[in-house]
């Protein structure tokens, strides 16, 4: 369906261009997201940065969401979770081990800025797409927090249900394709690579 992620990036920015010259804030979810996130930035004429959140990975199966957390510590768990994991303490340890990430990954990715405010401004949140769509709900809730003037969520590609669970948390949802039949990200993409953190740091030290 898309080429590769600035293929992605292009068709939102087409899609999401009614935000053009009012300064959108642009947020990526790391790490795919991030070279997406600066092109639709400069499409729109407005700033990019990341939200951090992450997914909290399922007993034995990491790729496996069952809920998501923020910088916060705020988390969202899937309906799912409760039929998949029975220890509370490994939901703990997981929640822990994710918050060191999103510290480790802040120091690393704006060591001489704060993050931008989202406060009164159109935030768009981009992901390179959804599949439980918990990290995408983390990151609508924190900003939410925050007092946007609107949220908006932008993505390539997810699922029916996926946009169900997510669209109460945002005021808009941008979505290119939504395939019936859908087993990762990745298979909607002719080249899905992975985005390393010194891709993430180069960006967004272009941006200040």
């Amino acid at each position: 369906m898309f080429r590769d992620r600035e293929d992605a990036a292009i068709r939102l920015a087409e899609q999401l261009m009614v935000y053009q010259g009012q300064n959108p804030l642009v947020l990526a979810i790391p790490r795919g997201a991030v070279p997406m996130a600066k092109i639709i930035a400069n499409k729109l004429q407005g700033e990019m940065d990341v939200v951090l959140v992450r997914k909290l990975g399922a007993p034995g199966n990491p790729e496996l969401a069952i809920g998501a957390i923020d910088e916060t510590g705020w988390v969202y768990m899937t309906q799912e979770a409760s039929h998949i994991v029975h220890d509370i303490q490994y939901i703990e340890k997981e929640k822990s081990r994710q918050l060191e990430v999103m510290r480790e990954r802040r120091k690393r990715y704006t060591p001489v800025r704060p993050p931008l405010n989202p406060e009164g401004r159109i935030v768009i949140v981009v992901d390179d797409g959804l599949a439980t769509g918990s990290t995408m709900i983390a990151a609508l809730h924190a900003l939410r927090a925050r007092a946007p003037q609107k949220l908006v969520c932008a993505v390539p590609v997810a699922p029916f249900e996926t946009l169900d669970r997510v669209a109460p948390y945002a005021d808009e949802v941008v979505c290119l394709k939504t395939p019936a039949l859908f087993y990762a990200v990745g298979q909607f993409y002719e080249v899905f690579a992975q985005v390393s953190d010194e891709a993430v740091i180069a960006l967004l030290s272009d941006t200040q």
